[in-house]
């Protein structure tokens, strides 16, 4: 397709997906607190997961404290697995009613052009 002047339009697909979320909050420091299955390969493996997690924890310490809010986003994928993913919402509540909110997943896949 070619739009005006002969620039031609991206194709893009777009898919759109409804899930649910759960709203609430965290300090700051704590989002590097995770544990991945990689860290359960061994005990070594373990160890060294578990000492991130007092560094990270330590740190939060030392620095004060700071909450931050994110929404727990959850939906089936068009293969149905579920995917879950965390969404910042910064420092101050939204103004919901409830912490449990629906959710509108917006994905968008496109090419970039290769020349500027």
């Amino acid at each position: 397709m070619e739009r005006e002047g002969g620039e031609k339009e991206k194709e893009k697909s777009i898919g759109i997906f409804n899930g649910s979320a759960k709203v609430g909050e965290i300090l700051a420091g704590f989002t590097q607190v995770a544990i991945t299955p990689q860290d359960m390969t061994s005990p070594i493996a373990l160890q060294m997961a578990l000492s991130r997690i007092y560094e990270a924890m330590t740190k939060v310490v030392e620095t004060g404290p700071k909450k931050k809010f994110i929404a727990e986003v959850r939906f089936n994928d068009s293969m149905g697995n579920p995917v879950v993913f965390a969404l910042d919402l910064g420092e101050r509540m939204p103004h919901f009613t409830s912490n449990e909110v629906k959710a509108r997943i917006l994905v968008e896949l496109f090419e970039e052009s290769q020349s500027p």
